[in-house]
């Protein structure tokens, strides 16, 4: 075997291999990694903790490799009783790091009197991640941005007479106090032994660097320590590396440039394997409309840390003058596409929604900012969402996250290599877009072939040839075509229990029981049949056609078992349909990794058994080793039988003609005043009747269409949304409704010129009425069932 180097060189030039690749073969070689492995300061000789470290290369859990999974929860924009069933959700998600922002303009909007009770008690909510066993990181500012008014200053400290984020005396002592504050209440529970294993300074400060050192030696005055400490690296922002991590992000859309602006190459990216990590577009708008200065040139990551997120789209916020609403695969192919690229810690923003405090905290023009936002929406389109539905990203991350937590310690050490052919532009939709992660042996092969806006077509023909450290490994047998819309991880020489897994065309899910009898999960994707090949001496007994060179076709229209045995071991292999990988949890429970489908949220409560939600009976199945199958999990409802229904909603006032712009600010349009849209909007009264409000879990589901609704419950504002096509879902109990309860919905038309940007389904609709878009369709009361396993 020639070295690495020259091997890749001869094949490019047509020259090497044992046999010439067809011009359908999709080629890549190996590379290691280019720096040997080093153990930072950071985690090892400074801040050490009891379970996490850092090197170069990979996060280390108990000595082992591993994977982090971070998603954003902001305690301070969900009711606290809310808490418990988000984090629970959340790590059945595959979540395994809460992060979350310190809003200072939430605890102290007036100067000395800060609060830290009810949904403000972040020692409360710190100790709550421990006992669901979720790890924190806090994101402390003080500057945070998360479209809160004066990126999350409170007032007296936005008008105060201070250079606002540097190292001004003045400023810095304000912090202080601040930071003095948060350690008291914390006090305890952050450092060694806790589950506060991350503090994130500021946040996209570009060219501060100095005061980011002095934030980091302010927070540990206060008493607060982590063995990771990072800052937000896009935007080419100058860090200092030795004493913060730097953290990047990825959006595959975003409410921040023009509404009718094309789809940013900045976005477009993301749906590209790469090795370059910056993101010069997140945060460009307020560069630009606060310094004047555009998006610097991207930086690349520290050689002293593995690359790392914190912010990979979970959804998108809605903005007044545009307003995306990503798909679950839009989210999905994003957070594939950093895995393969070589992530070391994939972190989303935001993984759960919610809602603003009152009082306008939210960002606006109003406050200096190009855009407006919704006064409570925080919904954010996020894989959880306000109200705690979930939206499609959820089940498409769950799949990735399950891959993760089996496979993160093998994974983790593995570097990425891009293929030879990498396409040729981001206007490229030929090109196959895929990388693998390999240790030269073993390894995973990462495909994404999906983007909004532009869709991809199908890919035919495609064949792989790995060069490995020893053997060129070729498939499948013959090309197969790539539907459009395909997220994969294909193992390639995975080795489980004495047996070896050549290659296979479907996605590594998880593995169940790995101490004892292990059960290897693998899921089809959707319009590829899945293909198992095994070395020769390893025997598959299932139902499955075989081919030659011990190849196998296994039928995935229903969940198949197969035995792989070999002289070294045997390995049950559990082929998962399409379908019902949508479904499929892979839990962490008192009784080991446990596989379950259901199509509603679950979770493993605090008694170890499972418990959830359905707005109907019930459909939970767990996979049984034992009968090679899944058996239903027996329930009992926590509330009596389940309410769906259409709730009249009386047009009480029509609405008035609208203006085709309410104003604007650096050429982006305004929203609407609250005056504006009460004069101007229909008002519909909402008649709840008899309904059932009691329960735990009681929703409104509201099917509209104009330009801003509000929901105004006993004569007070309590929610309002951007209409961008997607239905409002209000949780009743939250919203202050009650039996008895006047429920108005206010909805202000869209005017047929008005400058906002809407997803391609809304703007459909909008450009198939004449004038005003106005239009309440529906209004719906879905009240959830709860249910727990029932004992054994």
């Amino acid at each position: 075997m020639q070295n690495e180097q020259g091997t890749v060189g001869m094949l490019s030039a047509g020259v090497g291999g044992d046999e010439m690749p067809s011009a359908g073969v999709l080629c890549a070689g190996h590379r290691p990694h280019e720096l040997a492995l080093q153990f930072p300061p950071m985690s090892n000789t400074e801040d050490r903790h009891k379970r996490w470290r850092l090197t170069s290369q990979y996060m280390e859990h108990d000595g082992v490799p591993a994977m982090p999974v971070s998603g954003e929860l902001h305690y301070s924009r969900l009711p606290r009783s809310r808490w418990e069933e988000r984090l629970r959700l959340m790590k059945a998600g595959g979540i395994t790091v809460v992060a979350c922002y310190i809003f200072w303009i939430h605890h102290e909007p007036a100067e000395g009197e800060a609060r830290f009770d009810g949904n403000l008690d972040v020692a409360a909510f710190v100790r709550l991640c421990a006992d669901v066993g979720l790890d924190v990181v806090l994101r402390l500012g003080p500057w945070c941005h998360g479209e809160v008014r004066n990126g999350g200053f409170p007032d007296w400290v936005q008008a105060a007479p201070v250079a606002h984020r540097t190292n001004d005396p003045a400023y810095l002592a304000m912090v202080e106090r601040w930071f003095t504050r948060i350690g008291r209440e914390l006090d305890g529970l952050t450092g060694p032994d806790t589950n506060v294993i991350g503090i994130q300074l500021e946040n996209e400060l570009y060219d501060q660097p100095r005061h980011i050192t002095e934030l980091k030696k302010l927070a540990r005055a206060a008493g607060l320590g982590a063995p990771v400490w990072t800052a937000t690296a896009w935007g080419a922002a100058d860090i200092p590396e030795d004493d913060v991590m730097p953290v990047f992000g990825g959006y595959g859309d975003g409410f921040w440039v023009d509404a009718g602006a094309p789809w940013d190459p900045t976005f477009r990216e993301h749906y590209f394997f790469s090795h370059e990590w910056d993101d010069p577009g997140i945060g460009a708008d307020l560069r630009e409309h606060f310094s004047g200065s555009g998006a610097a040139p991207s930086r690349s990551p520290s050689t002293l840390y593995p690359p790392a997120t914190c912010e990979l789209t979970g959804g998108m916020a809605t903005a007044y003058q545009r307003r995306p609403w990503p798909s679950g695969k839009d989210v999905a192919a994003v957070a594939n596409n950093k895995i393969g690229s070589g992530s070391g810690w994939q972190g989303y923003y935001m993984f759960t929604g919610g809602t603003n405090p009152p009082g306008g905290l939210q960002e606006s023009q109003e406050t200096g900012y190009p855009n407006d936002l919704p006064v409570f929406d925080y919904d954010f389109h996020a894989p959880i969402g306000a109200a705690g539905r979930l939206a499609p990203g959820f089940a498409e991350l769950r799949k990735q996250h399950a891959f993760l937590a089996a496979f993160g310690a093998r994974l983790a050490p593995m570097p990425s290599t891009l293929p030879d052919n990498l396409p040729a532009s981001i206007d490229d939709r030929e090109t196959l877009r895929w990388a693998m992660r390999s240790d030269g042996r073993s390894g995973f092969l990462f495909i994404t072939w999906h983007q909004p806006h532009i869709p991809l077509p199908d890919h035919p023909g495609a064949q792989f040839r790995l060069l490995l450290d020893g053997e060129t490994l070729v498939f499948p047998c013959a090309g197969l075509t790539i539907p459009a819309g395909t997220i994969a991880r294909w193992p390639f020489n995975l080795e489980v229990a004495g047996v070896r897994l050549r290659w296979a065309t479907a996605s590594a899910f998880t593995l169940l029981d790995p101490g004892g009898a292990p059960t290897l999960v693998i899921a089809a994707e959707e319009g590829i049949v899945p293909q198992l090949c095994l070395p020769e001496g390893t025997v598959l007994d299932g139902p499955a056609t075989a081919l030659d060179g011990n190849v196998y076709v296994i039928d995935a229209t229903h969940p198949v078992t197969l035995t792989a045995s070999s002289p070294e071991g045997s390995l049950a292999i559990l082929v998962l349909p399409s379908h019902l990988a949508d479904q499929a949890w892979a839990l962490e429970t008192p009784h080991g990794r446990q596989l379950v489908l259901s199509a509603d949220p679950l979770w493993v409560g605090a008694d170890g058994r499972l418990a959830g939600r359905s707005p109907g009976e019930p459909a939970v199945r767990r996979y049984s080793a034992e009968a090679g199958g899944f058996e239903d999990v027996r329930t009992s409802a926590a509330t009596p039988e389940p309410l769906r229904r259409t709730l009249p909603a009386e047009r009480i006032r029509a609405a008035k003609t609208v203006p085709a712009s309410f104003g604007s600010l650096a050429g982006r349009a305004a929203a609407p005043t609250g005056s504006s849209i009460d004069d101007l909007a229909a008002v519909y009264a909402v008649d709840l009747g008899a309904a059932v409000l009691s329960g735990e879990h009681t929703e409104l589901q509201v099917a509209w269409a104009g330009d801003v609704s509000r929901l105004v419950v006993d004569g007070t504002v309590v929610g309002d949304r951007f209409w961008d096509g997607s239905p409002w879902i209000i949780e009743t109990n939250d919203a202050g409704i009650c039996p008895g309860s006047d429920v108005r919905l206010q909805i202000l038309p869209l005017a047929k010129d008005a400058q906002v940007g809407l997803p391609a389904e809304a703007q459909r609709r909008r450009d198939a009425v004449a004038g005003d878009l106005v239009s309440l369709d529906k209004v719906e009361l879905l009240q959830w069932t709860g249910w727990t396993e029932e004992p054994a």
